[in-house]
């Protein structure tokens, strides 16, 4: 398998997204020793891993069913919402020490790739139509 092979691989996105997040929420939580740090890692890193699967393809069914600033503004604002309040939800049950400084990284990557893609796909649909 090739490096560009590898860099499109559903599978490598999602492992690096539930090492990356898994491995920020065992540092962010650290201070309150390795017991309470592991668990909201492997939380948060499968969580990071679903997002990843799931988000892409929520943005594109939005974006393509709304017009105008709508299809701007709806698809990233839902997806932010919904995450947000997934994070707070699930870390506020397994009793996360640290929760606004674990849920800081993920919520803020995946809010700012939904800003952007759904302005390359609102624009590229735009483009196509000229």
């Amino acid at each position: 398998m090739t490096i560009r092979e590898l860099a499109k691989a559903t599978a490598v996105h999602v492992s690096f997204a539930f090492l990356a997040m898994g491995g920020w929420t065992l540092w962010a939580n650290a201070g309150h020793g390795l017991a309470a740090a592991w668990i909201p890692a492997l939380v948060q890193g499968a969580i990071s891993g679903t997002i990843t699967l799931v988000l892409k393809r929520a943005l594109e069914a939005m974006a393509a069913r709304l017009g105008g600033p709508a299809a701007y503004v709806v698809p990233p604002l839902a997806t932010a919402s919904v995450i947000a309040a997934l994070l707070v939800g699930v870390h506020t049950l397994i009793g996360t020490p640290e929760i606004a400084r674990t849920i800081a990284v993920p919520w803020s990557v995946s809010s700012l790739y939904a800003i952007i893609y759904t302005s390359v796909l609102v624009r590229g649909r735009i483009g196509a139509k000229s």
